[in-house]
């Protein structure tokens, strides 16, 4: 198995215990990261993106699946099933991974899922009539970033 093989299995166990410090190691000082949702991060933003995640997770259980690697390139399949907070509704999110590698560590990161399917499982009514429109992305785009800015705000105040 490469060794970014085994990165990205580490990175995904580590998910699977909310481990977000080990996730946070599996990325480079100049990492980026994007998703439907979390648009363009940088590696601070990333990293703090998953701690948040790990931190707020009620019930959180991630499963993965067909991770490849090379020295250059990985990819994973992987499964987030939660009850989504805003709403108090269950979602299963089935997201393709796709990684960049440099020395050992990921430098770029872009998950893809279907953004209409999970926003009618996580908002309901709202996400189904909606949830494929331009105005939603960006509302909800607009709103996890300022969760996740008050959430690095709140961190660098403890340290």
């Amino acid at each position: 198995m490469h060794e970014n093989q085994k990165l990205i299995n580490e990175f995904y166990a580590a998910f699977q215990r909310k481990d977000f410090q080990t996730m946070q190691k599996a990325y480079a000082s100049s990492a980026n990261f994007t998703d439907p949702v979390f648009q363009n991060l940088n590696a601070e933003q990333t990293k703090a993106m998953w701690e948040m995640l790990c931190k707020r997770a009620q019930d959180l259980d991630v499963q993965f699946q067909n991770v490849q690697a090379d020295e250059y390139n990985g990819s994973a399949d992987w499964e987030a099933t939660y009850t989504f907070s805003s709403t108090g509704r269950k979602v299963v999110n089935r997201i393709h991974a796709e990684f960049v590698f440099e020395r050992g560590k990921i430098v770029q990161h872009v998950d893809d899922f279907n953004f209409h399917s999970w926003s009618k499982q996580a908002f309901g009514l709202t996400g189904l009539v909606i949830g494929w429109t331009p105005f939603f992305r960006a509302k909800v785009r607009s709103t996890v970033m300022k969760s996740l800015g008050r959430f690095m705000e709140k961190e660098e105040a403890k340290a």
